[in-house]
């Protein structure tokens, strides 16, 4: 794809007071090793973090990435602290479903990148901006993690209709803005939500497998690289997404963690995070070791309940956006 050094590349990342200092990773990983011949914003959808956790967030940018925060003020009270709306089967936060009102809150902007907050980013985010789309809606890589786990590959297939080897991660999305509006993606979103409450083990990414299959840009896995324990690390991951439980904020000897503590000294929320470790309890990991049996087991009952995605789309009831 060809370059224009003057277009304004927008990243965006959704977060709420809990999450700030890990996104202050994500920022400080990421504004280190951008292009300095390129121009860009991190635009930061909010919901309710103290002026404080701003303006040091804030303090991460430069003039060549700038850091802006927008509340969010859409109404989404269609979606309930319910257990088909909780992000690993424990954690409801609102901020999971921002995503998927990007291109409707910002039309300012016709292409631009979404990053879970979970992350670290040794790469130039400008690369992964230039990739062409080839005309699909999305750029996003296939979930690894979840690629040799039965009853996950049980659920994606039966329950989501969508083959494992084709399942995206929604952690990174390279999006086509402008195509996401002409199709009201938001609104499809809503819709389905209020007609169906699908039950889902990974609420926004299974509604975004399911409305854009087909239209979906395969990126290369080292833009969503994840410490799965049946693969090696990646030599040169540009991305790192410390998916599911694997953070090593709670845990030791996770992998690609050295990433993590070098960009995690230049945030200006070490000590918070080193707190967060040393106070990250037996019970709090027993907590996650249940979490996720009960989503092993829930990947199991939830195809056989109705409605699912993939009947819905599969016999023809529902289109594709």
């Amino acid at each position: 794809m060809n370059q224009n050094n003057d277009i304004v590349i927008p990243v965006f990342f959704t977060v709420d007071d809990g999450y700030v200092p890990f996104l202050s990773v994500a920022l400080a990983s990421m504004i280190e090793n951008a292009s300095p011949q390129r121009r860009y914003e991190a635009v930061i959808i909010h919901q309710d973090i103290s002026e404080k956790s701003i303006e040091r967030l804030a303090a991460l940018g430069t003039d060549r990435f700038p850091v802006r925060f927008v509340p969010m003020t859409k109404s989404l009270e269609s979606i309930t602290d319910r257990m088909s709306n909780r992000l690993r089967c424990d954690y409801f936060t609102m901020t999971i479903y921002y995503r998927l009102f990007i291109a409707a809150m910002f039309p300012e902007y016709d292409k631009g990148i979404y990053i879970d907050s979970d992350t670290v980013i040794p790469g130039d985010i400008s690369e992964l901006y230039d990739i062409d789309l080839d005309g699909k809606l999305l750029g996003a890589a296939v979930d690894h993690s979840i690629q040799k786990v039965p009853e996950l590959i049980h659920y994606t297939d039966q329950a989501v209709g969508v083959d494992v080897r084709e399942y995206i991660n929604s952690g990174v999305l390279l999006m086509d803005l402008k195509q996401m509006r002409e199709v009201g993606m938001d609104e499809r979103f809503l819709d389905l939500l209020d007609r169906y409450h699908f039950d889902c083990i990974a609420p926004d990414q299974d509604y975004i497998n399911a409305m854009c299959y087909g239209r979906i840009r395969h990126l290369p896995p080292e833009w969503d690289a994840m410490p799965v324990n049946y693969e090696g690390p990646m030599e040169n991951p540009k991305l790192i997404h410390y998916n599911l439980f694997d953070k090593p904020w709670c845990y030791d000897n996770i992998m690609y963690e050295d990433y993590f503590w070098k960009y995690a000294e230049k945030s200006g929320f070490s000590d918070e995070i080193r707190k967060f470790k040393e106070a990250f309890s037996d019970e709090a990991k027993q907590s996650d070791s249940d979490c996720f049996a009960l989503m092993a087991q829930r990947a199991m009952s939830i195809p056989e309940a109705e409605p699912t995605f993939r009947t819905v789309f599969g016999s023809g009831q529902e289109e594709r956006l």
